[in-house]
Order: structure tokens, then C-alpha cells, then sequence
């Protein structure tokens, strides 16, 4: 039975964690923020549909669970530092640096036997460092685009969040993650076609 003490830590982190969820809009993706994105979604609903992402994909020679757990992991340390953004002029290496304080600090609250788990994932996942971390990279863009893709017409503004497209291309190669991108483009190159058809 784990001590009062540790008991406590768990609490904390799972306070903390919850920061990435909407609730009263801790931590909203600021991309969209920034694009003044209606109602923006969390950090926590970004990750949850990576997560699905990677349960989902067919391909028998990925380790699905690592997958599951390097985009639980993948931006968790948000919960600390925010998201921060490119627009928010932070070099790499210290928004690498924050958030590496971040996750030392959200991992000393969970058992030793998770600690070092929780980390590794998360440094596999920064370092790019397996197949499995590259695949979750590009489940990360291709969530990113969907998003863009769904805002777009949400608010009826085809073509608006183009630039989130093109800041990806030529980043996939999984050849699953590929025909998505290209029914995702297909889908969205035919609302286009039909907005600018209806006159609107």
C-alpha cells in the first residue's frame, strides 16, 4: 500500500496534469489562440486524438503501446511551461530546457517505478530517437492539420489556416500517415471548391 506521502505526490501530478485539459482554458493550444481560433482546443484534446492515432494505426511492425504512451507523454510537461509556440521567440534549446525542468519535476511525483518510464518516454519522444517516436512525430502534425482543417470549417473560412499545411510538407513518410494527408487534402480541396461554387 503506498504511503500517505506518496499518495499526496500522485495527487499533485494528477492536478497538474489536468492543467492540459479545457477546463477554465489552462493551457489551450496557442497556435489557435493566436489565429483567434473560436473555443481553441486544449493541449489534453490534441494528445488524446494522437493517442487514438496510435491505437489505431495497422502497421503490425509498430509497438502500438509505446506509441499510445510516447503521445500521452509528448507534450506533458505543458502543464508546467505552457505552449509554447514558434511565434513566441524561444530558442529550441531553452524551450528544450524548460520543459526538461518541467518533466524532472512532474516525474519525481509519481513512484520510482514510473519515474524513470515517464521520463524516457518523454526524451525518446524529444530526441526522435525510435521508430516509434518518429511515427508519433508525424501523428502530431497530421492532428495538427486535421484540427486546422476542422476550424476551417467550423467557422466557414476555407484556406484561413493554410500555413499550418504548409509548415508540413514533406514530413511524412509513414505510408499509413500518408494516406491520411491525402484524404485529409482531398476532403479539404473539395469543401474549397464548393465554397467558391456557391459564391459565398
Amino acid at each position: 500500500m503506498a504511503a500517505p506521502d506518496d499518495n499526496m505526490k500522485m495527487l499533485q501530478f494528477l492536478k497538474l496534469i489536468g492543467h492540459l485539459k479545457s477546463f477554465l482554458e489552462r493551457v489551450p493550444r496557442t497556435g489557435w489562440v493566436y489565429r483567434k481560433v473560436k473555443n481553441p482546443e486544449s493541449v489534453s484534446d490534441h494528445m488524446y486524438r494522437m493517442a487514438m492515432m496510435s491505437l489505431v494505426i495497422t502497421d503490425p511492425k509498430v509497438d502500438k503501446d509505446k506509441c499510445i504512451k510516447l503521445a500521452l507523454v509528448h507534450d506533458m510537461a505543458e502543464c508546467i511551461v505552457g505552449d509554447i509556440a514558434p511565434v513566441d521567440n524561444v530558442s529550441k534549446a531553452d524551450k528544450h530546457r524548460q520543459e526538461e525542468a518541467a518533466m524532472r519535476q512532474l516525474s519525481s511525483l509519481v513512484p520510482d517505478s514510473l519515474r524513470d518510464e515517464i521520463y524516457a518516454l518523454w526524451e525518446e519522444y524529444e530526441h526522435q530517437s525510435s521508430a516509434e517516436a518518429r511515427l508519433v512525430k508525424e501523428f502530431d502534425r497530421l492532428e495538427m492539420i486535421l484540427q486546422a482543417h476542422e476550424y476551417e470549417e467550423l467557422e466557414g473560412t476555407p484556406g484561413k489556416l493554410q500555413e499550418f499545411f504548409d509548415s508540413t510538407r514533406g514530413c511524412f513518410q509513414h505510408p499509413d500517415v500518408l494516406q491520411l494527408v491525402k484524404a485529409l487534402n482531398d476532403e479539404r480541396r473539395s469543401h474549397m471548391t464548393e465554397k467558391n461554387n456557391s459564391g459565398n
